[in-house]
């Protein structure tokens, strides 16, 4: 197999900072690589502190005037760039593709799932209702009105540079929030663009910036330490977000965390086992793995143990692997060689420890690209690294049990409560499990659990807050209450 995609010309990235595209103040560039073949694509801008501050003074700036914009006038622009990206899937779904290696079918995808936060928030930008009514001592009167935070700051991760970055701009514009937006250094292509896209449906210059780092810790503490930013928003690991929490404690920054995940996909004997197959891939597989949300364990009854193994190995192992761009390409490659070394490691670990290998390294591979060869671990002891880890790719171990008590402790047994997914025909058991697992979100019968319309988000390290739905319009409002004497 070969890599020997053609690509275009790609226009370097600048920084977007009130409405001006431009260098960065000490002129530094990051090379943007296809992680698809290694090929440099182009170059972006890269911000220093005082090209993130220039950001913040845009968005301190505007915040004011987009705030007073009618409630109407804001959900129109959002919905203008709703209509815009969906004309515009395809350019946008290549951009994806290559600036993180996704399979093109599965960065169109990734647009149109990123499209509906701006439908979605734009329906509810209107709907930004406060309440009046009687005090209960009947001598005076309760008024309450949500208010934009203010000025944000918004880091979006690589492995959906579109999906969480809109997850994120959706919300924080509908309410009436100017922000600054961080993406990931490995993927700036997509950010720019959707900009340039908010700019055309007629969003005013300084709502929203865009900067791009290689020094994100620096760039990130000077704007936490700003008293004119007033909240921040991050998609990424939990050591990362624990550094944000603390260091936004300085000025009491409004957090929302979506952070890292290990999650459980249990099935049951009497699950439909083509169903719970099917969906385990897609849990599993979706972005090569590269999901916070992505089945991380597989917990299944001993009966049935061995037959989901097999099949679920046969699933994966029929999944062509290649560039995203290529045709037919099923899984396409990790972000980057380091990506590959770590979860070689978990791999290898487990097997030494007994685990048994369905499916693995003897799949050829690409000749160029962070490629690495799904597989299925079976009998994985349960001290492995990689049922406690999050492996952040296209390894699915699998655990049996006897009983749903013993499950649920396995399900458990994690400091992280992100995604999980059960598989049953008994929905007194799935109801049961719904109550007993420690997740912010639960998946029955179903592989696939984001939607615009719903909150996500997770519970004990796996984060703060919820994106989606009227629950992520609420991170980015504050609430005044007025008492009017009768």
């Amino acid at each position: 197999m070969t890599t020997d995609v053609q690509v275009e010309t790609i226009e370097p990235v600048e920084l977007l900072i009130g409405g001006e595209w431009r260098a960065a103040a000490g002129g530094g560039r990051i090379e943007v690589e296809d992680p698809g073949s290694r090929r440099v694509l182009t170059t972006a801008a890269d911000a220093a502190v005082e090209d993130a501050l220039a950001a913040l003074d845009a968005a301190s700036a505007a915040a004011a005037g987009w705030a007073a914009t009618p409630a109407r006038e804001r959900g129109e622009v959002l919905r203008r760039t709703f209509d815009l990206l969906v004309d515009r899937g395809e350019e946008f779904a290549r951009l994806l593709t290559l600036e993180m290696g996704r399979p093109l079918a599965e960065s169109r995808g990734e647009v149109a799932y990123g499209a509906e936060f701006f439908r979605w928030y734009a329906e509810e930008a209107v709907r930004i209702n406060g309440r009046y009514g009687a005090a209960p001592a009947g001598n005076a009167r309760i008024l309450t009105s949500p208010r934009p935070v203010g000025p944000c700051l918004l880091i979006a991760p690589w492995n959906f540079p579109l999906a969480m970055a809109t997850r994120k701009i959706g919300p924080a514009l509908a309410a009436g929030c100017t922000a600054v937006l961080k993406p990931a250094r490995e993927t700036p292509l997509t950010s720019r663009a959707l900009a340039e896209l908010m700019e055309e449906a007629g969003l005013p210059a300084g709502v929203l910036n865009v900067i791009t780092t290689s020094r994100p810790r620096e760039v990130v503490a000077a704007l936490l330490a700003d008293p004119r930013l007033r909240k921040v928003s991050f998609t990424g690991s939990t050591e990362v977000g624990k550094e944000l929490v603390r260091a936004a404690a300085g000025n009491l920054l409004r957090t929302s965390m979506e952070l890292g995940g290990n999650a459980p996909l249990v099935v049951f004997e009497d699950a439909d086992l083509d169903l719970a197959v099917r969906e385990a891939t897609l849990a599993k597989m979706r972005n090569t793995g590269q999901s916070c949300v992505a089945a991380n364990r597989m917990l299944v009854a001993a009966p049935i143990a061995a037959e989901f193994g097999a099949r679920l190995a046969a699933a994966i192992g029929e999944m062509p692997i290649g560039h995203g761009l290529e045709p037919g390409t099923e899984v396409g490659p990790l972000i980057d060689a380091a990506a590959g070394e770590r979860l070689g490691g978990l791999v290898a670990e487990a097997c030494e420890a007994g685990a048994t290998m369905l499916l693995g390294a003897e799949r050829d591979l690409p000749e160029r690209g962070h490629f690495f060869a799904p597989a299925v671990l079976a009998d994985v002891p349960a001290d492995a690294r990689i049922l406690h880890e999050e492996a952040f790719g296209p390894v699915a171990p699998i655990v049996a049990f006897d009983t749903e008590e013993e499950a649920l402790a396995l399900a458990n047994a994690t400091p992280f409560g992100l995604a999980s997914y059960v598989f049953t025909a008994d929905m007194s058991r799935a109801l049961r499990v719904i109550d007993g697992i420690e997740a912010g979100m639960v998946g029955i019968n179903r592989g696939m659990i984001s939607d615009a319309s719903a909150p996500f988000g997770g519970i004990k390290q796996s984060g703060l807050g919820r994106e989606g739905g009227p629950e992520g319009l609420a991170e980015y409002l504050s609430l005044r209450y007025a008492s009017l004497a009768i």
